[in-house]
């Protein structure tokens, strides 16, 4: 009885151990979930100046205020070639922008609670906890913690969810779909039944946002997918069924939507901006058609400059990845996983434009395979994976001292470094700063409102970088006109309560008053 007893007392004080050992773990990914909320609305504050610099951001932030207000197309202005903006399409006699509708709607639901930088500052946020607890589901907390805190160092991180590009959402989407299907798909035991329905529910929302990126992300699963109709339970796959079935059922809508603005559930709004941007190889794709050897070309300019970008350790990026899947190739549920992002590369060769000025951005919603296999690989070299070693010998402890030493070198040579340089060089991109938008805010200037500025200026960025000063709807006291060869008599007739003003950004706080309302 006694030793019953001792044994009892023994176990509890191993599961609280535990216990508490987890919840340490816990508490500083939650830590590192607000330290990626508070840097994200740091970049985007002292980085980006709270602007789009982007075409997409500028179409973004135009369809964020449409979304906002409850409507997808808005009627076209007249004499619309003017009124210019960045991938934002008239059609029809309708204004509509051509990207999906799933980041508009989330970055107008900011836009009406006044901080539009807050919906990626909480997304990378969420992303963050969403890839420790995709460590801690797959492997242990210790991984989980690792590849979160290698998330908030990287600057491939920092500038996008700075941002007002649609790539956090898509990270939190993609990490959220893989640590649902986890935690049913390869775990012992049941599942709530509700899992698969919000499991295929994230990753049609995915669709719904960014489609072809959905596409990489859910190969490696509708492989593992497959698998489990052959030879998982009954349960599995009944759930893979469901997951299906709810993804395609979310993924109608995007036809709904290209209907809606198109007229034709088949006709990309992306063509209707520029007819070869499209998915696929030969005439018609891309400029000059797109081949194979242009998307290796592409692959290989994204990933020789991203690379820099994935952790800030130049090169040396990817050093522990080997490692990581060395250490895992027996794992076969983690494979899913760690294919996330080399799917994404595959589906991308098909896309006629690399990305390479924010990292390679296009493949960031698989960037938890890296971190997850980076973190697997230095705790594997140090000789805590799978489990620490119980035994703890000098050459044990030499291994971990040189492993925990090397990587906290790179961190912080990324962080004192590189990281701070990549920063600061995205500030002012492409010419476009709140600075532009000094002379406009000024009481000379807000005497002439309301007011058609016609800007004369060659560069679409110098324009571009006025046009936060507008709303959709052109009923803001400054509207604005690139100076495409259209006569100042049809603009001046198309908006006659209007003074009108020619503007030159090159002599800024210099407004040459052309005609005043009758």
């Amino acid at each position: 009885m006694k030793t019953t007893d001792q044994s009892t007392t023994s176990g509890r004080a191993l599961f609280l151990a535990s216990s508490l050992k987890n919840a340490r773990w816990a508490l500083l990914a939650f830590v590192f979930s607000v330290v990626a909320v508070a840097g994200s609305l740091w970049v985007s504050e002292h980085i980006y100046e709270r602007m789009p610099h982007l075409e997409d951001e500028i179409a973004y932030w135009w369809q964020g205020k449409v979304a906002a207000r409850g409507e997808v197309t808005i009627p076209s202005p007249p004499e619309a070639k003017s009124f210019l903006i960045p991938f934002v399409i008239d059609h029809n006699g309708r204004r509509f922008g051509k990207y999906p509708l799933g980041w508009p709607v989330v970055l107008g639901l900011a836009m009406r609670l006044g901080c539009p930088a807050c919906a990626n500052a909480l997304l990378a946020g969420l992303a963050v906890w969403l890839i420790f607890r995709l460590g801690a589901v797959l492997w242990n907390e210790e991984v989980g913690v690792l590849a979160a805190g290698l998330t908030v160092t990287s600057p491939f991180f920092w500038l996008n969810s700075g941002s007002l590009l649609s790539h956090p959402l898509g990270l939190a989407l993609s990490a959220a779909f893989a640590l649902l299907w986890v935690r049913w798909a390869v775990r012992e035991g049941g599942f709530p039944w509700w899992l698969p329905w919000l499991n295929g529910a994230a990753l049609g929302a995915l669709v719904l946002s960014r489609p072809w990126t959905a596409v990489g992300v859910a190969l490696p699963f509708a492989l593992h997918g497959l698998w489990l109709l052959w030879r998982g339970t009954r349960e599995q796959r009944k759930a893979a069924l469901i997951v299906a079935a709810v993804t395609a059922g979310l993924a109608l809508w995007h036809f709904v939507w290209q209907r809606a603005v198109t007229g034709s559930p088949w006709v990309n709004p992306y063509t209707l901006w520029w007819p070869y941007d499209k998915i696929g190889f030969g005439p018609g794709h891309g400029v000059r058609g797109h081949t194979f050897h242009l998307a290796w070309t592409n692959f290989r300019f994204s990933m020789r400059l991203g690379t820099y970008d994935l952790l800030g350790w130049g090169k040396f990026s990817w050093l522990f990845v080997p490692f990581g899947l060395w250490a895992t190739r027996k794992q076969a549920k983690t494979w899913p996983v760690l294919a996330v992002f080399p799917a994404l590369i595959a589906v991308y060769w098909a896309y006629w434009v690399g990305a390479w000025l924010f990292g390679p951005r296009y493949y960031y919603e698989g960037f938890y395979s890296l971190t997850l296999a980076s973190a697997v690989g230095i705790l594997w070299l140090a000789g805590r994976f799978p489990a620490p070693a119980k035994a703890q010998s000098r050459f044990l402890l030499g291994r971990q001292v040189v492993v925990a030493g090397l990587v906290a070198f790179l961190v912080l040579l990324n962080l004192h470094w590189y990281l701070p340089l990549r920063l600061n060089a995205m500030k002012g991109l492409y010419g476009i700063s709140r600075a532009a938008l000094a002379p406009f805010q000024t009481e000379e200037a807000q005497a002439l409102t309301p007011a058609l500025v016609v800007v004369k200026t060659k560069h679409w960025m110098s324009y571009g970088a006025l046009l936060t000063l507008e709303d959709p709807w052109l009923t803001t006291p400054f509207i604005l006109a690139w100076h495409r060869g259209v006569s100042a008599r049809v603009l001046q007739e198309a908006f006659p309560e209007r003074k009108l003003i020619f503007y030159d950004p090159a002599k800024p706080y210099r407004f040459s008053v052309v005609a005043s309302p009758p």
